[in-house]
């Protein structure tokens, strides 16, 4: 099995996990385990956000669609955060739309419950701090790797921040849902892709992508997947 990043907590949420033991069971009635199947709409675009996530395995996409209908990923969670993090900040919407893109489950929390322990200034509200301020990092350097990176680069980063959240070398994964993530055409997603696996990087078959050569990937990625990588580590480690 290729070597894992200490960002996934095998089974558990990474910020939940760090809470004080008091803290965790004052919130454990609050929070529901549910499903979260191949693209799961967790919150539209524009829209209410009912509830916030708090991801236990699979991988959940914050992406943009454009009114011709492109859409490009901005930000990628998983078991090291939360999804909902404008209602910390205090929006009852967002421009993105909160899709999974690897299935798994997740502890949901409703909002008004959220608010309420957020208010509490506890130990729960500086971890969600931290990691919003992640989640800002993270989309910054998106932005630029979208606009300044190959696409083999950016798919080779794409990889390895869903192969941290997932805590498996193996996962489900469609060329199609890929393209969409990365804003280009299938036919370009099927070519790199091919590439990377020539190069023994990856096996891809039957919408399932394998990690074969996790430091290949690595050597492979622009630096935008390692500067991502630290500040999450800085922020949260």
């Amino acid at each position: 099995m290729a070597k894992l990043r200490r960002i996934h907590v095998s089974g558990k949420n990474r910020l939940l996990a760090t809470l004080p033991r008091d803290d965790y069971n004052r919130l454990l009635p609050h929070l529901e385990k549910v499903s979260l199947p191949l693209r799961e709409i967790l919150y539209e675009a524009n829209g209410p956000i009912p509830h916030v996530f708090f991801p236990l395995n699979g991988v959940v996409s914050l992406v943009i669609t454009m009114e011709g209908g492109f859409t490009l990923e901005v930000g990628t969670i998983g078991n090291e955060g939360m999804v909902g993090t404008p209602v910390f900040l205090g929006s009852e919407s967002s421009p993105t739309k909160a899709i999974s893109q690897v299935a798994g489950d997740a502890l949901r929390m409703d909002t008004k419950v959220f608010h309420k322990e957020m208010k509490r200034r506890g130990a729960l509200y500086g971890l969600v701090q931290r990691y919003t301020q992640a989640m800002i990092n993270q989309i910054s350097q998106s932005t630029v790797c979208n606009h300044r990176h190959s696409v083999e680069k950016r798919m080779c980063r794409w990889l390895l921040m869903s192969h941290d959240r997932v805590g498996a070398d193996k996962f489900s994964l469609t060329q199609e849902f890929l393209a969409q993530m990365l804003g280009v055409r299938r036919p370009t997603v099927t070519a790199v892709a091919g590439k990377l696996q020539k190069a023994g990087l990856i096996t891809y078959h039957r919408g399932m992508l394998t990690v074969l050569d996790r430091k290949g990937l690595e050597a492979a990625s622009c630096e935008c997947y390692q500067v991502v990588s630290d500040e999450l580590e800085r922020l949260l480690g």
